[in-house]
């Protein structure tokens, strides 16, 4: 902890120790670009997911330790994977890792008082004490978005088709992702089929099939098999399948393609001899058709194999957002979920049924970006007054009054710098116009606005929209009455687009 000098004691900046200044590793300092463009992610999905009967929902960031139910390595001090401290009655909590638990232990403790089923949608930041790496941190912003009480495939259908529709709400182009879903209960039959009995073997499989997209086929096979040694020389032990048994699982995984109904056909020959598969085919099959009624199609929400999801909580279906494209490469998956009718009984010991779906806002904010979906504007700041003297500081402040009070974001600049500056620091924050109450303008009843819009597009030297910047003065001064339609007329006229 950095030292402080005792109140009271008037110390020099030479005689106090100076802490370096840098960011904890695997957190992040967010400034308004990143903020706003989550922040319209947020209010963009969350009037999707109103408009499907969703409620809004939050809880505290931290849950009892033992309530999230990962992690959880010896009861002394349960802080590996998440932040944990100690209360001062000595129990356990830590800041939540995700947003279901959470949503779990809720149900389990007010379910007699719930609307049943219980759908809610909720967003917030989410903690996890791993190792950060590129694009893994340990806190970010999670939305999420679950059916509490039905067991029915229709549920699972609806959250899939809402899901799809919150993403295309949030920028993404509707040929730009596609929803693939599976179903455990197929994986669980052929691994039944295969003999494949033990739990920590089964989560093994699930565990290396959830690698295939980025390990392909033959790394696969290497950890359903002994295991596989890495490029850094780290070796990650298999699942010990025998090699007719792996076969059967890189076969199943390769099943898709085609319809819904084609690639259920397909399935039905590897699986249907289980009683589990058959439960599983019978579960994606409703799904597909109330998809259907729903008009989603195949290509927005297709049936694949080779999805797993590598927690272990899901019991029925589960389903994967992933990017098309060459954003596919970057960003791969955006979002995932299923189905986990066993995460509430963990504090009832009663089975109650959920599915849910749930996205990084992060990850999806950057995926918009680097596909150059980001909304328009998204860079804008606020109106600039520009202060010449302390004397016509209540003109200043009265201009900025009323351009707020006709919904345009303004400042009067409250630093110490000359007008030159001032302009140069409305142009960092991307401020649309400067206005300007100078002595002329004061005695005069006028007011001098400038166009930073244009004045930006003259600074990139370029030809190409030479006739929208002839028909475009680059400030106006106009009645000191007629600001705030000055600057809303500068603002309608937003800066064109590459060869407009």
């Amino acid at each position: 902890m950095p030292l402080r000098p005792r109140p009271g004691k008037r110390t020099g900046m030479a005689d106090l120790p100076r802490p370096e200044a840098r960011v904890p590793r695997g957190f992040q300092d967010k400034r308004a670009r990143d903020l706003r463009a989550e922040r319209r992610i947020l209010e963009a999905v969350g009037r999707v997911y109103e408009r499907y009967g969703f409620e809004p929902f939050d809880t505290g960031a931290f849950e009892y330790a033992d309530a999230l139910g990962k992690f959880l390595p010896d009861s002394d001090r349960p802080n590996e994977g998440v932040f944990a401290l100690q209360d001062d009655d000595e129990q356990w909590m830590a800041l939540r890792y995700d947003l279901t638990a959470p949503l779990a232990r809720f149900a389990a403790q007010t379910w007699e008082t719930l609307p049943k089923p219980f759908r809610r949608y909720a967003y917030g930041p989410v903690w996890r004490n791993e190792k950060p790496g590129p694009g893994r941190f340990r806190e970010f912003i999670q939305c999420d978005a679950d059916t509490v009480g039905s067991a029915r495939p229709e549920a699972d259908a609806e959250v899939i088709a809402m899901a799809a529709e919150g993403l295309e709400a949030a920028g993404l182009p509707a040929d730009g992702f596609v929803i693939r879903i599976n179903n455990r209960k197929l994986l669980n039959g052929l691994m039944d089929r295969a003999g494949v009995n033990d739990p920590g073997q089964r989560l093994a499989v699930l565990r290396a099939v959830d690698k295939l997209d980025r390990l392909g086929p033959e790394g696969v096979r290497l950890l359903l098999g002994e295991g596989r040694l890495d490029e850094s020389g780290a070796f990650t032990k298999g699942a010990e399948l025998g090699g007719e048994a792996a076969e059967a699982v890189l076969a199943f995984t390769a099943a898709g393609g085609g319809s819904r109904g084609e690639t259920l056909d397909r399935l039905e020959a590897v699986v249907g001899g289980s009683d589990e598969g058959r439960a599983g085919l019978e579960e994606l099959a409703a799904i597909g058709r109330a998809l259907d009624a729903m008009g989603v199609s195949p290509e927005r929400a297709r049936v694949d194999p080779s999805v797993v999801r590598g927690l272990e909580y899901y019991t029925g279906a589960v389903f994967e957002a992933e990017l098309l494209g060459e954003a596919a490469q970057r960003f791969g998956s955006v979002g995932g979920g299923g189905r986990y009718d066993d995460l509430v009984a963990r504090f009832t010991g009663q089975q109650l049924p959920a599915t849910g779906f749930s996205f990084g806002v992060s990850r999806l904010a950057a995926a918009l970006r680097a596909a150059g979906a980001e909304a328009a504007g998204a860079e804008r700041g606020p109106v600039v007054v520009v202060a010449f003297e302390q004397a016509g500081m209540a003109q200043y402040l009265r201009a900025a009054g009323e351009l707020r009070a006709a919904g345009v974001a303004a400042e009067v600049y409250l630093g110490a710098a000359g007008m030159k500056a001032q302009l140069k620091y409305a142009d960092r924050r991307g401020s649309p116009a400067a206005v300007i109450l100078g002595s002329d303008e004061l005695s005069g009843g006028t007011v001098t606005v400038k166009d930073l819009d244009l004045g930006r597009e003259l600074a990139k030297g370029t030809g190409d929209n030479a006739a929208w910047r002839e028909g475009r003065p680059g400030q106006v001064n106009a009645p000191r009455a007629e600001l705030v339609a000055t600057v809303q007329a500068i603002m309608a006229r937003a800066a064109p687009g590459p060869g407009a």
